[in-house]
C-alpha cells in the first residue's frame, strides 16, 4: 500500500494517501538499446477487451520496432491466479502484470514478488492516481467508472434504470446482466461497492431477478447489446465504445454513485525480459498511452489529457469511496457471499 503520509487525499471516493516525493528516476532513453536486446515482453493485463489490448500491444511495438508484445488478456483474478501458479512453479512467463483487482499488489509485495521500479513518467500522474499507487513498485496504469448500461431498442430512455436499485424491480426478471467477482476485478469492486451501500441483501433481492452472470465486464455488454438481457452494468472502457460503433448501448450514471475500478501495473519479481518490462512500464505511464485509453472512455490518468468527448468528468460524478484496505479485505468475503447466493 502507499506509504501513509500527513495530509489525507480522496480519489474520486477512493480514500488514499499522497504519495511520498519521487526520488532518482530510470533514464528511459538508456532502456531502449538493453529492451531490443531482449526483443519480447509478456503483458497480463484484464482492464480491456482483448481486441483493444491486442492494438495497445501492437502500438507499443510499432514506437519501439523490434519488440513484441505477448499479450495474455483474462479476467482480473484468472490473471493474478495464472500469475501466482507461475510463481508457485518457479516458472516466470509474466513481464508486466495489470490487474483489475489493486488488492493484488500489497500482497504481492508483502510477497517480493515485484520488482522495484521508479518509473520516470510517473511524475506525470494525476495526483489522485500517484496516491494509488506505491512509489517503486506499482502504478495506476488504467481507470475505469461501473455504470447502468440498458438495450435503447427495447427499453425507453425514461424507463431505464437509473439507481442500481432499480435492478431489483421485478419487471427485470431474467433481463439483468453482470460479471462475477471470483474472475472479474472490477465487478468484485462493484460488487464490494454495494454490499457497503446496501449490505448484501442487496444481492439477495438482485437473486430473485435470476440475473445473467458471465465472467468478466465485457460480458454484459454483449448480452444486452444482442437483447439477450436489457438492462445490466458495465465499464465505461467497454461501453463506450460498443455505443460509437453504432450499437443500442445506452449509458446511465448511477445517481447512487458509480463504482470505481483502478488498474495498478507491476513488473512481477523475476520478469524474464526486465528492461523490456521497464521500458513498457514507462509507456503506460506516457502520454501517449494516456490519450489512448481516454479515447475509449477510460479516466485520463495523466495531467493534460481529457476526457473523451460526451464522457462527464469523473469530478462531476458521484463516486462510491473505497479504500485499498477496504478491497483487499473485502473482495474475498463477496467472492464467497456471491457463490453462496447465486452460485459458482
Amino acid at each position: 500500500m502507499p506509504n501513509l503520509l500527513t495530509r489525507r487525499f480522496a480519489v474520486a471516493g477512493f480514500g488514499a494517501v499522497v504519495a511520498a516525493p519521487w526520488h532518482a528516476r530510470a533514464d528511459i532513453k538508456a532502456l531502449e538499446p538493453a529492451a531490443r536486446k531482449e526483443a519480447e515482453l509478456t503483458w497480463y493485463i484484464a482492464q480491456v477487451d482483448a481486441e483493444t489490448a491486442e492494438m495497445l500491444g501492437r502500438t507499443f511495438t510499432k514506437e519501439y520496432p523490434g519488440i513484441k508484445v505477448s499479450v495474455i488478456r483474462t479476467t482480473g483474478q484468472v490473471a493474478y491466479q495464472r500469475l501466482l501458479l507461475d510463481i508457485k512453479n518457479k516458472t516466470p512467463q509474466c513481464d508486466v502484470f495489470s490487474t483489475t483487482d489493486i488488492s493484488h499488489m500489497p500482497a504481492l509485495k508483502d510477497r517480493n514478488e515485484i520488482t522495484p521500479y521508479k518509473a520516470e513518467n510517473a511524475a506525470h500522474l494525476l495526483p489522485a492516481f500517484a496516491a494509488l499507487s506505491d512509489e517503486g513498485y506499482y502504478y495506476v496504469t488504467n481507470a475505469s467508472r461501473y455504470f447502468l448500461i440498458y438495450n435503447t431498442q427495447k427499453v425507453k430512455a425514461e424507463e431505464a434504470p437509473r439507481a442500481w436499485t432499480d435492478l431489483l424491480d421485478p419487471k427485470w426478471k431474467g433481463k439483468v446482466a453482470t460479471g462475477h467477482p471470483a474472475f472479474s476485478g472490477c465487478t468484485g469492486i462493484w460488487a464490494l461497492s454495494m454490499r457497503k451501500l446496501y449490505g448484501w441483501e442487496f444481492f439477495e433481492k438482485l437473486a430473485k431477478n435470476n440475473p445473467r452472470i458471465g465472467r468478466s465486464a465485457v460480458d454484459p455488454v454483449t448480452l444486452i447489446n444482442a437483447g439477450e438481457c436489457l438492462v445490466g452494468l458495465a465499464s465505461a472502457n467497454n461501453a463506450y465504445p460498443a455505443a460509437a460503433k453504432g450499437n443500442p448501448i445506452g449509458i446511465n450514471h448511477p445517481r447512487d454513485g458509480l463504482s470505481l475500478c483502478v488498474t495498478p501495473s507491476a513488473i512481477p519479481a523475476n520478469a524474464p525480459h526486465p528492461n523490456a518490462a521497464r521500458l513498457f512500464m514507462e509507456w503506460l505511464l506516457s502520454e501517449g498511452y494516456s490519450r489512448l485509453i481516454a479515447a475509449d472512455g477510460s479516466e485520463p490518468i495523466r495531467g493534460g489529457v481529457e476526457p473523451n468527448a460526451g464522457v462527464p468528468a469523473l469530478a462531476t460524478q458521484k463516486v462510491i469511496p473505497l479504500t485499498v484496505a477496504e478491497i483487499r479485505k473485502g473482495v474475498p468475503e463477496v467472492i464467497e457471499q456471491w457463490r453462496e447466493t447465486f452460485g459458482n
